[in-house]
C-alpha cells in the first residue's frame, strides 16, 4: 500500500479532532466503539472539554501530543474543518478522514468550500477521505472508526471488502450482511471523494491477503483508468469483484454526431468495460450480497454448464427458465451419468438435467449426496445448484453431508435451501457452504461464479494487448472544434490500419459521377457529401443499386438537389460514388472518446434500427480477440451471426480481427472522437464498410 492509503486503511495512531463524551452524538460514537472493541494502537482525542472520554485520555490541541498520529480524523462543523486540516497538516500528520458534512452535497456555496478543503490539504502535503462521510472499519484489526450504525455492535471480521460511495446504503448493506452471517474485513465510506476515491481504496485493499472478496457500491466513477486498473488487478490476482453501479439512465444525452456517441451516453461503456475486465456487476445489495458469499465459499468453476438437481419438478423448470435467460447452458447430462443417476434413483426420477431425486429425497439424504457426486463429476457440467425445501427432520445429516462436500468436491455447488432450519443455515454459512434461500438468486449467483470463471480464462490472451493502455491518456483534445471528416480522407485512415472497405470515388458533378461508376462496375451507390450533412439519408441524399450509366446520372442529380432542397445551408463536397458489396449481416463497429475510460470501441447489429434495438456492446480498447469474441457472446442478436435466411454465417475470425484493428486505430489517432462504420458487411468472406462517420478534433 502507499504510505497514505496504509495509515487510513491501518494506522498505528490515530488522532480525533472535535471527539465528544456523548454517545448519542455522531462525533461520540468512534471512541466509544474505539474503546469497546479493543483497537491497539494508539488512540489520541482533541477536546480542551474533556480529561477523558471512555477511559480514553483527552488533550486541549494538537501541539499537545506525545507524538504525530498517522491518522486524523476531523470531527467538526464544516466551517471549522479547513482549520483543523491546516493544523493536522503542520503537525506533520499525512492523511486524514473528514466526518464534516455541509460541503459540495450542499451547493454551490458547499463546492467551494471543499475546494478550498482540498486545496488547504495539498498546501500541507496531505490527502483526505471525505468529507461528508462516515469514516471506515477495519474489522480484522478491531478497528470501528465510524459514527455507522453498523458499529453499535463490534464487527465480525470476514474475507469481503466493501467500499462504498453511500455511507447510509452502505451501512444497510452492512447490516443486511451480518444479518446473513457475512463478514466483512474492510468497511469504508469515501463521502465525497474530495481527494481519496473509492476505486483507490479498492485497488490498495486488494493487496491484503486477509480478502479474498471485494465489493463495492459506485454512484460514479470519474477516472476509469484507475477503475480498470484496479478490476485488472483483482483478476489477476484471483479477488473477484462485484460492483453495484446505480444511474444508469441518468447521464443524459451526449451532444454526438454519431451512433456511436450518443449510444455511448447512458450506462453502455460501463457497462461494456467492466465486464470486459472481469468485474461482476450486481443491480441491487441482495444480489451484491449472494454473489459475495458465493465467491467467498466457492472455488471458480471450470468451464462447462450448469447442473439442478431438485426434489421439485416445478423448481427445476424455474431453475431452467432462469438459467437460459441469464445464456447459461443446461446441458443434458452424459449417458454414463444418467445410467448411474438411474441406478439409484426411483424409476419416475428425471435424470436428464434437471436431475428432480423427487420427494424420495426427503427420506433418503443419500440421494442427494450421491447424485450431487455424478453430476459434478460429469464432463458437460462446470457448477451445481441443489434445490431443496423443509427437510426439518433429516436437517442435521443434509448439514453434515453439504459441509463434506464442500471439501471432498473441486467444482462448486450452490445450495438452495428453502425453508430451511435457521440453524441449518448458520451452520452451513459458517462452514463456507454457499446457500441461499432463493430459487432465482442461487441460480443468479452461480451465473455470477460462471462469468468470473470465464473472465479468468480470457485473461489468459488479454495481457498482452491491454499493456498498451498504460500512459494512454483518458481524454485527448488536440483542438477546440470538431468536424466531420471527408469520406476519402477516412477511408484512406482506415484502409492504413487493414480495415476493409468498399470501394469509392469522388465526383465534382453527375457526368463524373457516371464515369466513376464505369471504373467501378456496376451497380453502384451515389451519395451526397457535406460535411454538414453527417446523415445523408435523412435529406434524400442516398440512391443505392444503380445499374446503368443513365440511372447513375439521375441519382447524382436528384441527390443534390434533394441536399440543396432540404439543407440550403450545407455546403456540398460533391457526390460519393461507391461500387455496391455483396449483401451480408448488417453491422455496426464504432469508436468514441468516453471521458472516463477514453478510447472505447463498439459493436452491435447494425442499419437503420440501430437507434431502435440499441444492441451493441462496448469495450476500452485496446481489445485482445478474447475480448472481442466476449463482446460478441453478450449481443442479443448474436445468433444472426452464424447465418439466417439463406446468408452464409459471419466469419468471426475476420470479423475478430477487424474489431482488434479498429481498436488500435483508436489508440493510433486520438484526434478522433467518434466514428461510426454503419453498416459493415459481415459474412463468409469477411468484413467490409460500406458506409462510415468519423469526427475529429482539430485546431480552429
Amino acid at each position: 500500500m502507499s504510505d497514505e492509503l496504509k495509515a487510513l486503511l491501518s494506522p498505528k495512531s490515530i488522532v480525533i479532532v472535535g471527539a465528544s463524551a456523548d454517545i448519542n452524538r455522531l462525533n461520540g460514537r468512534p471512541p466509544h466503539y474505539l474503546a469497546r472493541d479493543g483497537y491497539a494502537g494508539r488512540l489520541y482525542l482533541i477536546n480542551p472539554k474533556y480529561r477523558d472520554i471512555a477511559g480514553v485520555p483527552c488533550y486541549p490541541n494538537l501541539d499537545s501530543l506525545p507524538e504525530v498520529p498517522e491518522l486524523g480524523v476531523v470531527s467538526v462543523a464544516a466551517k471549522h474543518a479547513i482549520a483543523a486540516i491546516a493544523e493536522l497538516g503542520k503537525k506533520g500528520v499525512r492523511v486524514a478522514i473528514v466526518y464534516s458534512s455541509g460541503f459540495a452535497e450542499t451547493g454551490p456555496q458547499g463546492k467551494e468550500l471543499e475546494r478550498e478543503l482540498v486545496a488547504t490539504a495539498r498546501a500541507n502535503n496531505m490527502r483526505i477521505c471525505g468529507p461528508n462521510n462516515l469514516g471506515l472499519i477495519n474489522a480484522f484489526e478491531r478497528m470501528p472508526l465510524t459514527f455507522s450504525q453498523y458499529a453499535e455492535r463490534p464487527a465480525a471480521p470476514g474475507p469481503i471488502a466493501f467500499v462504498t460511495q453511500s455511507g447510509a446504503f452502505g451501512t444497510a448493506v452492512a447490516s443486511l450482511a451480518r444479518a446473513w452471517g457475512i463478514g466483512f474485513g474492510y468497511f469504508v465510506s469515501t463521502g465525497n471523494e474530495a481527494d481519496i476515491t473509492a476505486v483507490e481504496v479498492l485497488g490498495e485493499i486488494l493487496d491484503d491477503p486477509r480478502v479474498t472478496v471485494a465489493v463495492a457500491y459506485l454512484e460514479g466513477s470519474r477516472d476509469g483508468a484507475r477503475l480498470i486498473a484496479a478490476a485488472d488487478k483483482a483478476l489477476s490476482m484471483g479477488k473477484p469483484l462485484i460492483v453495484i453501479k446505480v444511474g444508469r439512465f441518468a447521464a443524459g444525452k451526449r451532444a454526438a454526431i454519431s451512433h456511436t456517441g450518443s449510444l455511448a451516453g447512458e450506462d453502455a461503456v460501463f457497462d461494456g468495460v467492466i465486464h470486459q475486465h472481469g468485474v461482476i456487476r450486481a443491480y441491487d445489495e441482495v444480489q451484491a450480497l449472494d454473489l459475495a458469499a458465493a465467491f467467498a465459499a466457492c472455488p471458480v468453476p471450470p468451464a462447462g454448464g450448469i447442473g439442478l438437481i431438485t426434489m421439485s419438478g416445478g423448481a427445476g423448470v424455474l431453475m431452467s427458465d432462469c438459467a437460459e435467460e441469464l445464456r447459461l447452458e443446461v446441458p443434458v447430462l452424459a449417458p454414463d451419468t444418467q445410467a448411474s443417476l438411474n441406478s439409484i434413483l426411483p424409476a419416475f426420477a428425471a435424470t436428464g438435467n434437471p436431475v428432480d431425486v423427487t420427494a424420495q429425497g426427503a427420506v433418503d439424504t443419500d440421494a442427494f449426496g450421491a447424485t450431487l457426486k455424478l453430476v459434478l463429476a460429469d464432463p458437460n457440467i462446470g457448477i451445481c445448484v441443489v434445490w431443496l425445501q423443509h427437510m426439518h427432520r433429516v436437517a442435521d445429516e443434509m448439514v453434515r453431508f453439504f459441509i463434506e462436500a464442500r471439501s471432498s468436491f473441486v467444482k462448486p455447488f450452490v445450495v438452495c435451501w428453502q425453508s430451511a432450519p435457521a440453524e441449518a443455515i448458520a451452520k452451513l454459512r459458517e462452514a463456507r457452504v454457499c446457500v441461499i434461500d432463493g430459487t432465482r438468486r442461487s441460480i443468479v449467483a452461480a451465473a455470477g461464479l460462471m462469468e468470473y470463471g470465464e473472465a479468468r480464462r480470457r485473461l489468459v490472451d488479454g495481457p498482452s494487448s491491454r499493456a498498451q493502455r498504460e500512459g494512454q491518456p483518458t481524454v485527448v483534445r488536440t483542438g477546440t472544434k470538431t468536424e466531420v471528416m471527408p469520406s476519402l480522407e477516412a477511408m484512406a485512415l482506415l484502409s492504413s490500419h487493414g480495415f476493409g472497405m468498399v470501394a469509392s470515388r469522388l465526383a465534382a458533378d453527375p457526368e463524373q459521377a457516371v464515369r466513376h461508376a464505369e471504373e467501378l462496375g456496376f451497380p453502384v451507390a451515389v451519395k451526397i457529401e457535406s460535411p454538414d450533412l453527417p446523415h445523408k439519408t435523412e435529406v434524400g441524399g442516398v440512391k443505392l443499386g444503380l445499374t446503368t450509366k443513365a440511372e447513375v446520372a439521375a441519382a447524382a442529380s436528384e441527390v443534390l438537389s434533394s441536399a440543396k432542397k432540404n439543407a440550403p445551408q450545407a455546403a456540398i463536397a460533391g457526390i460519393l460514388v461507391q461500387k455496391m458489396a455483396v449483401p451480408a449481416t448488417e453491422l455496426v463497429l464504432g469508436v468514441r472518446r468516453d471521458p472516463s475510460f477514453g478510447p472505447v470501441v463498439m459493436v452491435g447489429l447494425g442499419g437503420i434500427f440501430i437507434e431502435v434495438l440499441k444492441d451493441v456492446v462496448f469495450a476500452a480498447a485496446p481489445v485482445s480477440e478474447a475480448d472481442v469474441a466476449y463482446m460478441l457472446q453478450r449481443l442479443q442478436g448474436r445468433a444472426l451471426l452464424g447465418g439466417v435466411r439463406g446468408r452464409g454465417a459471419v466469419d468471426r475470425v475476420a470479423l475478430v480481427k477487424a474489431i482488434c484493428a479498429l481498436s488500435q486505430f483508436a489508440l493510433a489517432h486520438p484526434e478522433v472522437t467518434e466514428l461510426d462504420l454503419n453498416p459493415v458487411f459481415a459474412g463468409p468472406d469477411g468484413t467490409v464498410a460500406v458506409d462510415w462517420l468519423m469526427i475529429r478534433d482539430c485546431p480552429r
